[in-house]
């Protein structure tokens, strides 16, 4: 019996710490986060996904996060701005669309396909996340969980 407890011990310890293990940000990402962020700050890095990594970061004075792919590949640059920094196109379609709904936050996030005005909007218990492009054309509406906040 104190075989079998000891031995649940030792598999428990060794599973969790598998867990606990955090892979290396490949040399790939850093160089091609270094070249296109040279003055960042404060970097965190998190792996989103098998060949997905996110840096979070202070850059020119303000909250930063970008995506790059395990090659080096960037694939986004988000940063919180303020409501009145959203263009007027936006904004105008942001009120008439979501008449109803406080505007929780909003950023900008740029892509390869170009940029994006993302907000997190509330009415009610009903969240969602709205994303407009520059000439206040909706292109992205996404129901909130309390997992995907933040």
């Amino acid at each position: 019996m104190k075989v079998l407890k000891l031995l649940f011990m030792v598999v428990s310890v060794t599973g969790l710490s598998a867990f606990a293990i955090k892979k290396e940000v490949p040399e790939k990402v850093e160089e091609a986060f270094n070249k296109k962020f040279p003055e960042a700050k404060a970097v965190h890095w998190d792996q989103e996904s098998d060949h997905e990594w996110e840096a979070a970061f202070k850059y020119g004075g303000h909250r930063y996060s970008a995506n790059f792919m395990d090659d080096g590949t960037w694939k986004e640059t988000e940063h919180d701005i303020k409501l009145k920094q959203l263009p007027d196109r936006v904004r105008i379609s942001l009120f008439q669309k979501f008449q109803n709904y406080k505007i929780k936050e909003q950023e900008i996030s740029e892509t390869t396909n170009g940029i994006l005005y993302e907000c997190e909007i509330k009415k009610g218990k009903s969240k969602l996340e709205v994303a407009f492009d520059e000439k206040g054309e909706l292109k992205k509406k996404e129901v909130l969980t309390g997992e995907d906040e933040d």
